[in-house]
């Protein structure tokens, strides 16, 4: 599938890894609808990606925005070929902590952002895209969702966070299976540590630290080497059902 041709949703789409993956989308020719919870930045993103982007503010752990949402891109677009999973919430916190144990709601709520949302974006756009006119190689539309290193190395206090990630690419199997006879491929993308706007309002200090411990190259990966990825993704039919560690090499350490 060409990139040029893509009519994209990305989610977490107004800062970070997602507003990275829409520009690099609307610079090679594509279109894209930012979703993102954040009505001021997603706006703003909107405004400066131009007439080939759109915004719709969005909560996508609730099953009847992300269809309201979805639909509202496929209009905008003429249609949806293309989902790239990035919104997320980190909720960090021991599950015993010296306050008392962690409340139940707060590993509830990281399992529904990360990982259900997740889901119900799929399913939604999934929906859509069965109906697209297939390409030659009977492709319909590619789903890309974000996972995270803390999937399979998770850190103390990241109990929450590594279980969401983890569904995220437990699942990227059985859906693609279930999706190969409508031409449309699932793939999770694993990052290591990235230069986010959370990872900028760190202390230099701490940035140092984290990017020390990246083997090769050692420093933060770069939000546009993501959108990269998504992008070769999208255009190589063989990439199916998988999930790639983007992460210089790391192994995260207990703490």
């Amino acid at each position: 599938m060409q990139i040029s041709e893509a009519k994209a949703i990305v989610t977490g789409g107004a800062s970070g890894l997602g507003l990275a993956t829409a520009k690099k989308i609307v610079a090679d020719g594509g279109q894209v609808t930012l979703l993102d919870i954040n009505q001021e930045q997603g706006d703003a993103a909107a405004a400066a990606l131009g007439e080939a982007s759109s915004f719709v503010a969005t909560d996508v752990s609730s099953e009847e925005a992300v269809n309201s949402a979805v639909a509202q891109a496929a209009q905008t677009m003429g249609g949806v070929n293309m989902l790239v999973n990035c919104a997320g919430i980190l909720g960090a916190g021991r599950v015993l902590g010296r306050d008392g144990p962690m409340a139940g709601e707060s590993f509830i709520k990281v399992i529904q952002v990360n990982l259900i949302g997740s889901f119900l974006m799929a399913k939604a756009a999934a929906d859509r895209m069965q109906h697209n006119e297939p390409n030659d190689e009977g492709e319909r539309g590619v789903i890309i969702s974000t996972a995270s290193v803390a999937a399979f190395e998770g850190q103390i206090g990241q109990a929450a966070y590594s279980a969401s990630k983890a569904g995220v690419a437990g699942m990227a199997l059985p859906i693609a299976r279930e999706f190969s006879r409508i031409g449309v491929r699932v793939m999770t993308i694993a990052p290591g540590i990235f230069m986010t706007p959370m990872m900028e309002g760190m202390p230099e200090a701490v940035q140092q630290s984290l990017a020390a411990q990246v083997p090769f190259p050692p420093r933060l990966g770069r939000p546009e080497e993501f959108a990269d990825l998504v992008v070769y993704i999208y255009s190589n039919t063989m990439l199916n059902g998988e999930t790639i560690r983007l992460d210089g090499a790391i192994r995260m350490q207990p703490k």
